[in-house]
């Protein structure tokens, strides 16, 4: 028997540089991945690390007659909330937030690496510990700490669904070489995704496999991670 919320879920996985911030060529280079997710119904959804193009992504949502009422932040890195990266600059959660008024949810060990890459103050974000729940409209994203790659790392299983920012792509995992980043952290996040049921589809960070996504049972079957370090 079908979901009847099969109806009201609005989901969109836009790809940089070529969904949005067409012509970018970091944006292009990088190969991040932007979610849109809400509730057809209320016509509300939120952004999943909106980078490069704030004005491309509010333009995207609002041709499906939608209204961004958040944003969900993976973690703090430049590419995914705006920032400095490699002496480029670019546009994010500060930029979006000077054409959209809402909140923006971030992992709350993260508030101060956020406010210090985005440029966004503290009075923006709303910290949250694992296992909250954000609601848009009547659909209920769940939020799950996964630190490794960054100390705030978040993860959200929605419907289905596991956005994994950068801490699980569908080969490999986040680099733990980075300032905030902790090898152990990542092996005891990678052991908490491994228990994820097989059925869940993962939607990764970043365009880094031919695929954009796949069944979780797939992932653990094929990912090196899974074998290397958690020694399944």
């Amino acid at each position: 028997m079908a979901d009847p919320n099969d109806d009201r879920l609005y989901f969109r996985q836009l790809l940089s540089g070529r969904d949005f911030a067409i012509g970018d060529q970091m944006a292009t280079q990088m190969v991040n991945f932007v979610y849109a997710i809400g509730d057809r119904l209320t016509g509300e959804c939120v952004l999943v690390d909106p980078a490069y193009d704030p004005e491309g992504l509010v333009d995207t949502v609002a041709t499906d007659e939608m209204t961004i009422t958040g944003v969900l932040a993976t973690h703090y890195h430049a590419d995914h909330i705006g920032g400095s990266i490699m002496g480029y600059e670019i546009a994010g959660v500060a930029g979006l937030l000077e054409l959209v008024s809402c909140p923006v949810h971030v992992q709350r060990d993260e508030i101060p690496w956020v406010t210090r890459t985005s440029g966004v103050t503290e009075a923006n974000l709303v910290g949250h510990d694992s296992g909250d729940i954000v609601t848009v409209g009547e659909l209920e994203i769940e939020l799950v700490h996964t630190p490794g790659h960054t100390p705030g790392s978040q993860c959200f299983l929605v419907h289905g669904k596991l956005l994994a920012g950068d801490t699980l792509f569908l080969d490999g995992c986040g680099r733990t070489d980075l300032p905030g980043s902790d090898h152990t952290q990542m092996i005891q996040s990678l052991n908490r995704l491994s228990k994820v049921d097989d059925a869940i589809i993962l939607y990764p960070g970043h365009k880094y496999s031919v695929a954009s996504s796949a069944r979780m049972g797939a992932v653990k079957h094929s990912n090196y991670v899974f074998d290397q370090l958690l020694g399944d």
